[in-house]
């Protein structure tokens, strides 16, 4: 199994573990039945928000990443989410990466802009859009509508990067295309190919992730890999506070430790799993407050 972990800028907040406690309870199924689970989460720990947090704190990236690494451990230990067969760390695979874009590159499925970005090529990959089941025609039209960063080197509109140059105060790896760091999908199928082989049994992860981040994992890992990419994909839906999908600007943002100061860690896991994991899930005091009586029962 692989299951996209959280990107390590922040405490994680209530929406982060739902899949976190769901998919840990899938494993634990798989396993009471008799299965050898291998289970990969990653840590993306090199991202803008990630960026952003170090220039406010004038430190390094890395300090960021590893301080809510830590702070991510111990949330999902109070929640009793075991530890997964590995967390890889996006920065600890670079070289990966840097070798599945070139290989995507030898075999015509991305190309170099002239400032050493790398782009996929969207329209090479003839099952694109297999799983979210998006008519890209019309995406293409809405994407031409709209003003998008470097769009005027893209071959297509809804091509996608692999590959960035660096800006001034980035972390950055140097490659055969510029100095510069990875595209966020590009990650997890480097990821999931190391620790899991070209082929993998379950994918996993929040349904907002289902288009992009899953349908470019799909066209980058079956385009350089020649073979199919995931046998089963699960998605859980999204988690919303008193009907309304949770939001800082909304004021309705909680992380994990603002709940497990009025409850037990394992309430709050209870009712991640009073519900199907496919059906969104409304969290309130009140629905709270019912699992906690039940529990105590």
């Amino acid at each position: 199994m692989y299951v996209c972990g959280p990107t390590v800028y922040n405490l994680i907040h209530i929406g982060n573990a739902r899949p976190m406690i769901v998919f840990d309870t899938v494993r634990r199924y798989f396993e009471y039945k008799g299965y050898d689970v291998n289970y990969v989460s990653n840590f993306t720990d090199v991202d803008d928000k990630i960026i952003g947090k170090a220039n406010e704190e004038g430190v390094d990236s890395s300090v960021i990443s590893e301080r809510y690494i830590k702070e991510c451990q111990k949330d999902m230990e109070s929640l009793n989410v075991e530890p997964a067969t590995t967390h890889p760390r996006a920065t600890q695979e670079i070289d990966g990466m840097i070798e599945m874009i070139q290989t995507l590159i030898d075999k015509g499925f991305a190309y170099v802009a002239e400032d050493g970005t790398v782009y996929y090529s969207t329209r090479k990959f003839g099952d694109y859009g297999k799983l979210s089941h998006k008519d890209l025609d019309n995406m293409r039209s809405g994407f031409r509508q709209i003003a998008v960063t470097g769009a005027d080197q893209k071959e297509d509109p809804l091509d996608f990067v692999l590959w960035k140059p660096k800006k001034e105060g980035e972390p950055y790896w140097d490659s055969p295309w510029c100095k510069g760091r990875p595209g966020w999908h590009i990650e997890c199928s480097v990821m999931s190919k190391h620790y899991l082989g070209e082929q993998i049994d379950i994918h996993a992860g929040g349904e907002d992730l289902i288009f992009p981040h899953h349908e470019n994992e799909i066209a980058q890992s079956e385009a350089a890999n020649g073979k199919p990419f995931a046998k089963y994909w699960m998605h859980n839906a999204f988690l919303n506070i008193d009907g309304v999908k949770m939001a800082k600007s909304a004021g309705n943002f909680f992380t994990v430790r603002d709940i497990l100061e009025q409850y037990d860690p394992q309430v709050l896991r209870y009712f991640m799993l009073s519900s199907h994991y496919r059906s969104p899930l409304n969290f309130s005091k009140e629905l709270m407050d019912l699992r906690a009586h039940r529990q105590l029962r």
